[in-house]
């Protein structure tokens, strides 16, 4: 019987916690099932092992970042969209580095895994970032991979102490938006 106040959800959510402050490669069952005061066979019955639980943060930490973008860009548009999708995205790669990790390491199980539409919220977001760039429609998919290149790359460096050098780093990340929206904007007048 499954013990009382665990559920998948509460289970992800404290695996999720627990990935963010060790990192994900530390996750265990085991450590999980101590930080829950259970023991690790309890987990089992609501989490079908720690390949299920790392797709079930993915999917978790997808989601956020589904909202998180949607609500950074509602109203904006050109490069202040563009900006504040990138300072929301770095501020939850920072603050969630293991659910940041689970999201990129999953894989879909097929069209009817959870993680697909929360994939395509995420990704309707970041691309409702570019509409006021008017870029033509076969040179979005190329402009997200290189915003998600960029941000993904700057901010895992950032997280995990990349940066060595004195130069501020904030300076360099409003400057790296800056390049891109200065690309983006050549783009669609390119388009034209």
């Amino acid at each position: 019987m499954p013990r009382a106040g665990l559920s998948p959800e509460s289970i992800t959510e404290a695996g999720a916690k627990l990935a963010d402050e060790l990192g994900l490669s530390q996750l265990s069952m085991m450590t999980l099932a101590e930080r829950l005061g259970v023991k690790a066979p309890s987990l089992y019955k609501h989490v079908g092992g720690l390949a299920d639980l790392s797709h079930r943060i993915a999917i978790l930490a997808t989601a956020e970042v589904g909202e998180l973008l949607g609500r950074a860009i509602e109203g904006r548009s050109g490069k202040d969209a563009l900006s504040c999708a990138a300072h929301a995205l770095r501020a939850f790669v920072l603050k969630c580095p293991g659910r940041y990790a689970a999201m990129n390491e999953a894989l879909s199980a097929g069209p009817d895994d959870p993680l697909e539409p929360a994939r395509e919220r995420a990704l309707r977001s970041l691309a409702a970032a570019l509409r006021g760039y008017r870029l033509h429609p076969a040179d979005e998919i190329h402009a997200l991979r290189m915003i998600r290149s960029s941000l993904h790359g700057f901010a895992t460096l950032e997280s995990s102490g990349g940066f060595q050098l004195g130069t501020d780093v904030d300076t360099s990340f409003s400057r790296m938006i800056d390049f891109i929206d200065r690309g983006l904007r050549l783009s669609s007048t390119q388009s034209d």
